[in-house]
């Protein structure tokens, strides 16, 4: 059994988080972000946690047309869960490309580069980063691949 990290339960004046509940009923998606090819909308995730963690519901609103290029977002870490369809990424000294499919919950490396190459037409998900606000950071191209140090053999 884990020990707690705080004695006795809290009310919620005590609590680090808000009690928040962002439903699809109520659901408003916009178009302001940072990929004009999809649609998104806010779980509140922000608010309730002070900007420690943010949260997203994003869906494709049109079809794939190119892939985003090389980029990083400045962020400690960021979780894709695919509640529909599949996308598909390449990310920085991995090798293979990587995809993501219905039900699947990705760990993108925290300031990894990586590129979206592909997706379905029909693609829906979940991201959870943390903090809710990060900087994304556009590369000229694919970073080059890390150097192996002297005495150090490929297997």
């Amino acid at each position: 059994m884990t020990a707690t990290r705080y004695a006795g339960p809290r009310t919620p004046a005590q609590s680090p988080t808000k009690l928040n509940l962002a439903t699809l009923e109520a659901a408003r998606f916009h178009r302001e972000g940072l990929r004009e090819n999809f649609e998104y909308r806010d779980l509140g995730l922000a608010a309730a946690t002070g900007g420690r963690i943010g949260g997203k519901h994003t869906r494709a609103v049109k079809p794939f047309e190119a892939a985003t290029g090389w980029h990083w977002h400045d962020m400690d870490a960021h979780f894709i869960y695919v509640l529909r369809g599949w996308l598909k990424f390449r990310f920085a000294g991995s090798g293979e490309p990587i995809t993501v499919e219905t039900g699947a919950c990705l760990n993108q490396p925290a300031g990894v580069p990586h590129n979206v190459i592909d997706y379905s037409d029909d693609l829906e998900l979940i991201e959870i980063n943390l903090p809710a606000d990060y900087a994304t950071v556009d590369l000229a191209e694919e970073p080059a691949a890390p150097r192996r140090g002297p005495g150090r053999k490929r297997r």
